[in-house]
């Protein structure tokens, strides 16, 4: 067994040279760990909702969601596996992001400091833009979820996090929810008492999330708004309570969500906006319905970094805007705890994801 590896993982990165194990093209998927690594047993795969989109488009011109027959999904698969054969890691080439996966715990080094131990069902919260991975077999996908099942192993690094799944819920319930266990944890920290807060794709998983905690935390006098992407999504929100006021509309339409918003605070704009599309071109769209001094959350992997800073600066905006870090301390705890304490939601989640 090899000695020595980087906490980071950066012992498995073949290059470029130098570079932590998620911004490298090409990181070792040898499966033999070495003596501070985690070997797992991958049972499903949950690509984030940006990356699989990407794929789908790029490989049937597709959404996800329009995904129906064996061959359409077989040619999905191929590109996956051809991904991790080329990176040694679930890196989409178009969007850099990669999702994160639920397994077993098959082997754990002696050098490894934590409490895994052989047997324990985990979901990995690190991306698997970084992790090393072998898909060997797809066995099922489920497109309109992001989720696919696999025979494989990977590897946990010793920096890397995870959640231990609960035993009061179907395993793939946990997963879906952890997947964007940072956006309900930082929508905790952002949303303040009395607040104004818009979430622009509510009618997602992690919106739906969202809307929850900032519900929760602005109190009675408070304004959550749910923009979801069409009338279903919108439906969805509203049947399960989570907002004050709800309507659909393409988040690319920055004059159209600034009116919006104009209209629902009173000319105020909100204090808080939170972004869970995963589409492109949704950043001016966020940015004008914020006042200034408000905050940002672009939770989104479809986000534009140079287009939300040079857009913000070319409208005249003073916003903060926060990249969507997928960790904040304890998200995995606040996400789950969602789950147990909104029936609704659960249920929901039991539906679309167990």
């Amino acid at each position: 067994m090899k000695t020595g590896g980087s906490p980071y993982g950066t012992h498995r990165v073949i290059s470029p040279k130098g570079v932590l194990p998620q911004p490298a093209d090409k990181i070792d998927n040898d499966m033999e760990i070495w003596d501070n690594e985690v070997l797992i047993d991958v049972k499903t795969l949950n690509i984030d909702s940006a990356s699989f989109t990407e794929i789908v488009k790029r490989v049937l011109n597709k959404k996800p969601a329009e995904v129906e027959t064996q061959e359409e999904m077989d040619a999905i698969g191929a590109k996956m596996m051809e991904i991790v054969a080329n990176a040694g890691k679930h890196k989409n080439p178009w969007t850099g992001s990669g999702g994160m996966l639920l397994g077993t715990v098959e082997q754990v080094g002696p050098a490894y400091k934590g409490d895994l131990k052989v047997g324990d069902k985990i979901a990995t919260l690190v991306s698997l833009s970084l992790t090393p991975l072998r898909i060997d077999k797809i066995l099922a996908m489920r497109p309109a979820i992001d989720q696919v099942d696999i025979e494989g192993k990977a590897i946990l690094f010793q920096s890397g996090i995870y959640g231990k799944i609960p035993e009061d819920m179907p395993e793939k319930t946990a997963l879906s929810a952890l997947d964007v266990a940072g956006a309900p944890a930082q929508a905790a920290k952002l949303c303040q008492l009395n607040q104004k807060v818009l979430v622009i794709g509510g009618g997602g998983k992690s919106g739906l999330l969202c809307l929850y905690e900032a519900k929760k935390r602005v109190g009675p006098d408070g304004l959550v708004v749910c923009a979801a992407g069409s009338q279903k999504s919108e439906d969805r929100a509203r049947s399960l309570d989570l907002a004050h006021e709800y309507f659909h509309m393409d988040a690319t339409d920055a004059v159209g969500m600034y009116n919006k918003a104009m209209e629902l605070t009173n000319g105020e704009l909100f204090d808080v906006v939170i972004n869970c599309v995963s589409i492109e071109n949704t950043e001016m769209g966020s940015i004008l319905s914020c006042k200034d001094d408000g905050t940002v959350y672009f939770f989104s992997m479809a986000t534009s970094f140079t287009k939300a800073a040079l857009g913000a600066e070319g409208v005249g905006k003073d916003v903060n805007m926060i990249i969507g870090n997928g960790y904040t301390k304890n998200h995995a705890d606040v996400t789950i705890q969602v789950l147990r304490e909104h029936e609704g939601i659960r249920k929901l989640f039991e539906e679309m994801y167990a």
